[in-house]
């Protein structure tokens, strides 16, 4: 599979390029700044420059064309509410409509767990975060893509367990970045899981074996 990464310089985004490319998939990841793409290498994947707000939909498809897949883990990570809209909301309408300009079908989008810190102090910036991302899911649900929205709980940065709990509502928790990673790497492998939205945690179940179940249940 050849799959293009929006955010690949990222978290979740690094760890499924090791994934993917350990398994044999070319990856090809896109990345803002320059100083980035010795991490993207680093991660076995293609660097590539791409910017999502300055580039056009139609300079976003040139860059996806002959791929397989999109993963969306791009994300403004706190650099003001404006670079939210551009980045998470706007940026992702564009990459949907460059994917379909250019003819690729799958898109995996990370999103957001709607309950995601409701315990906590309410802040204008997240309050605007969680807003755009719950519209960013909205477009791609209305697309004609082979979709698939994955909202993980409090990412986690310590060495993941391999295992999670993955439905298409589950309570709020936290869930380690790679098994993030690993829940996406074995999703889009998987044809079935098509046009779900999918809530993630880590759990008991291995990653694998929960996209297995999923695309059971929804077929």
């Amino acid at each position: 599979m050849k799959v293009f990464q929006i955010g690949a310089a990222g978290g979740v985004g690094r760890r499924l390029a090791e994934l993917l490319t350990a398994r044999g998939d070319q990856v090809t990841g896109m990345h803002r700044n320059p100083a980035q793409a010795d991490t993207v290498r680093a991660s076995g994947a293609t660097p590539v420059t791409g910017d999502l707000i300055n580039d056009s939909a139609e300079e976003l498809a040139a860059k996806f064309a002959g791929h397989d897949a999109v993963v969306f883990s791009a994300g403004a990570h706190g650099t003001g509410m404006d670079k939210t809209t551009l980045i998470d909301g706007k940026g992702l309408e564009k990459a949907a409509d460059a994917a379909a300009h250019a003819g690729v079908p799958r898109f995996v989008l990370v999103s957001v767990f709607p309950d995601a810190l409701r315990d906590g102090e309410r802040h204008e910036g997240f309050e605007h975060y969680i807003k755009v991302k719950k519209t960013a899911d909205v477009y791609l649900t209305r697309t004609a893509l082979d979709w698939l929205i994955v909202r993980p709980g409090t990412l986690l940065d310590a060495p993941g367990t391999g295992r999670v709990t993955a439905g298409a509502a589950v309570e709020y928790g936290d869930v380690h970045r790679d098994d993030v990673a690993a829940f996406i790497d074995a999703a889009l492998h998987e044809p079935r899981l098509s046009r779900v939205i999918v809530e993630l945690t880590s759990g008991d179940t291995p990653a694998a074996d929960a996209v297995a179940a999923l695309a059971t249940t929804t077929h």
